[in-house]
C-alpha cells in the first residue's frame, strides 16, 4: 500500500473531520512518518499490535517525556482509525495501546442555546436546507456518530414506534430515539426534498443524499456543520461528535440512568459513559465556585 497517498488523506481527515490545529497535525504527521521509517516498508494491513508497541518503546529509549508519548500514541490511533474508517484495514491494531496517565479530558458539548443558534442558522429557503435541519434534529436528538449518520436506511426508520435502527461500530444493530422534532423534520426533507432526487445505484434505500443523488460522506457533514457554527457566531471546535456529546451530557444532567446513555450511545464499556458523570460533576464545581458566598 502507498504510502503518500495514505499520508495526504490522514491529512486531510485531521485538518477537516477532526479540526486538529496546525501545529498539532504536523506534530501526528511527523509521528507517522517515523512509524513507516520505522515498519521499512512493512504492509499496513499486516501491522500488529505488537509492531506498534515495539515501535513506541523504541522512540521512548530517546527519553520522551509522558505528554510526548502521549501525542504519539493519540497519533498512531488516529491514524489507524482513519485507515478504519475509510475501510482499508480489517482490523485496528492500535486499539488496545494505552495513553500515559494524564487525567481524562472532558469532551466539548453545547449548552441547548447554542443548539438553538446553529439550528437558526440554517437557511430553509435553500433546497438542502430541509436536510440540514433533519441532520442535525438526528445528531443531537439521537446521539449518532456520523458514519452511522451517513448511513440510515429510510427502512430502518419506525416512525410510529418513535426509534431507528443503527449499525454501528463492530456490525453492531442498536435501537436509538426518535424525537418528535427529528421525526417532523425528516417527514419534511422526506416529502419535499428527498423523493424529488433521483438517488444513485445503491443509494436508493439511503436517508441523507447529496445534490447528485448519492450518499453523503463523513467530510460533507463536518463542511455544513462548520458553515453553520460559523453563522451561528459559536467560537468552539465543533464536529458532528460534539453534537453526540451534548446528547449525552443533557441526558446525564437531567437525570438520565448512565446505562441507558451507554446502550443509547453504543459503549461497549461502562467505563467509556461515565466521563459523562465526571462532566457533570464538573458543572457542579463551576455552579458551587461561582455562586456559593464562601467562594466569593
Amino acid at each position: 500500500m502507498n504510502y503518500l497517498p495514505l499520508r495526504n488523506g490522514f491529512k486531510m481527515y485531521l485538518k477537516l473531520e477532526r479540526g486538529l490545529s496546525e501545529n498539532t497535525v504536523t506534530a501526528y504527521l511527523h509521528d507517522i512518518d517515523l512509524l513507516f521509517g520505522y515498519l521499512n516498508g512493512k504492509d499496513i494491513k499486516s501491522v500488529t499490535y505488537n509492531d506498534l508497541t515495539n515501535f513506541i518503546n523504541h522512540v521512548n529509549e530517546t527519553g520522551l517525556g509522558t505528554y510526548s508519548q502521549a501525542r504519539i500514541i493519540s497519533g498512531i490511533r488516529a491514524f489507524f482509525r482513519y485507515l478504519e474508517l475509510e475501510k482499508l484495514i480489517e482490523t485496528n491494531p492500535s486499539d488496545l495501546l494505552e495513553l500515559p496517565k494524564l487525567g481524562r479530558k472532558l469532551p466539548d458539548y453545547l449548552t441547548y442555546e447554542e443548539i438553538e443558534r446553529i439550528i437558526n442558522a440554517i437557511d430553509l429557503s435553500k433546497p438542502e436546507g430541509q436536510r440540514n435541519r433533519a441532520i442535525i434534529e438526528v445528531l443531537y436528538g439521537s446521539g449518532l456518530r456520523v458514519s452511522e449518520l451517513i448511513n440510515i436506511k429510510i427502512s430502518n426508520i419506525y416512525f410510529e414506534e418513535g426509534i431507528i435502527s443503527i449499525i454501528g461500530k463492530g456490525d453492531k444493530q442498536r435501537l436509538v430515539p426518535l424525537g418528535e422534532m427529528a421525526k417532523k423534520h425528516i417527514k419534511l426533507y422526506l416529502e419535499n426534498y428527498r423523493k424529488l432526487q433521483t438517488p444513485k445505484k445503491d443509494a436508493e434505500d439511503i436517508l441523507f443524499l447529496n445534490r447528485r443523488g448519492g450518499k453523503l460522506s463523513r467530510q460533507m457533514i463536518f463542511l455544513i456543520i462548520k458553515e453553520l457554527v460559523n453563522k451561528a457566531g459559536i467560537k468552539k471546535n465543533i464536529g458532528p461528535h460534539t453534537f453526540r456529546h451534548s446528547f449525552a451530557t443533557h441526558l446525564v444532567q437531567n437525570g438520565a440512568d448512565l446505562r441507558a446513555v451507554q446502550d443509547l450511545l453504543g459503549h461497549a464499556s461502562i467505563i467509556t459513559t461515565e466521563i459523562y458523570t465526571h462532566l457533570n460533576r464538573e458543572d457542579i464545581r463551576k455552579a458551587i465556585l461561582k455562586y456559593h458566598p464562601r467562594n466569593k
